[in-house]
């Protein structure tokens, strides 16, 4: 696995890839680390709308940070695991890259996954059980006046379409929106 330069490190991603990125008006990277796994020689930006990854070749892939569910940084592996918000009985769509250091870029991901969050309530079904009602919206400061978007994240082992489940959401929802005025 070739490992990415100090040089690299120090002098952030070229114009090419920059101009791969395709920002939009006024977004800038406000942290970028170059990975080298699962391939070497690409990058990941974060910029004020969008974690931004570029491999080396073939298409970019931008998630927009009221869809970005979670990040890890595993210090053992030396990597980062980056996981978008899922859709019930699909599998969530998650992102393993291989980073010498996180830098900013972890500190910058967390950050705005945090601004996105605007209610997360926790409702019990049965036991354990339970469900989470999830508000989120673009980060103040990303240029985007985002609509609020809301998700219910089902525990494994709930049905969505169990009468009991399917109302328990809907008034979680119906608080939620009330709560924040949505």
């Amino acid at each position: 696995m070739r490992r990415p330069t100090l040089a690299a490190r120090r002098t952030g991603p070229g114009r090419d890839v920059l101009a791969r990125a395709d920002l939009g008006p006024g977004e800038r990277v406000l942290a970028a680390e170059p990975f080298v796994s699962p391939e070497p020689g690409g990058w990941l930006l974060g910029t004020r709308r969008a974690f931004v990854v570029l491999p080396a070749e073939g298409e970019v892939h931008r998630i927009v940070w009221e869809q970005v569910h979670d990040a890890a940084w595993d210090l053992d592996d030396a990597q980062l695991t980056v996981s978008e918000v899922g859709e019930y009985a699909r599998t969530r769509p998650v992102h393993r890259f291989g980073l010498d250091d996180p830098g900013r870029l972890l500190e910058l991901l967390r950050e705005r996954v945090s601004a996105s969050l605007l209610l997360q309530r926790r409702v019990s079904v049965s036991g354990p059980l339970g469900l989470h009602v999830i508000a989120r919206r673009a980060p103040a400061g990303s240029g985007v006046d985002g609509e609020v978007t809301w998700y219910v994240d089902y525990d494994a082992g709930l049905d969505p379409a169990d009468p009991l489940v399917r109302d328990l959401a809907s008034r979680g929802l119906a608080e939620g929106r009330a709560e924040i005025g949505a």
